[in-house]
């Protein structure tokens, strides 16, 4: 019987790991309404320039779709103090971006272009992909 309790409590541990990084995959989870609330105002304009200066199209596409070593950021980011404390010090290999490299004003401007760039329109509206 223990043995089944112990298999048990690592199969809801594994379920609980396996939520939080798919959780963590899928930013567009977030509420869009969180995030506004804790973003700093920044220039959606200007945000494109610096994403395009800085090279972070490089891995996360133009779009901030997505690419093969960066994860997609827009539509509906990750909320704020996420997003700045995973480009200030970051996992895996994104280089950190620090305050002398990336300033907190360029990165509310980058903030405010990833939350400015609107969703996909649905499958079902395309009219190729209805025939």
């Amino acid at each position: 019987m223990k043995g089944i309790t112990s298999f048990a409590l690592a199969l809801a541990a594994a379920f609980v790991v396996a939520t939080a990084i798919l959780a963590a995959q899928n930013p567009g989870a977030a509420p869009a309404a969180a995030n506004a609330q804790a973003a700093p105002k920044g220039s959606a304009e200007n945000g494109k320039k610096v994403f395009s200066s800085y090279g972070c199209y490089e891995c996360h596409g133009y779009a901030a779709q997505g690419g093969g070593a960066g994860p997609r950021l827009a539509p509906r980011p990750i909320a704020f103090t996420a997003f700045s404390k995973y480009v200030r010090l970051p996992t895996g290999q994104m280089p950190p971006y620090t305050s002398k490299v990336v300033s907190d004003q360029e990165l509310a401007d980058i903030f405010a272009f990833l939350s400015s760039i609107p969703a996909a329109p649905a499958a079902n509206t395309i009219p190729i992909l209805t025939r």
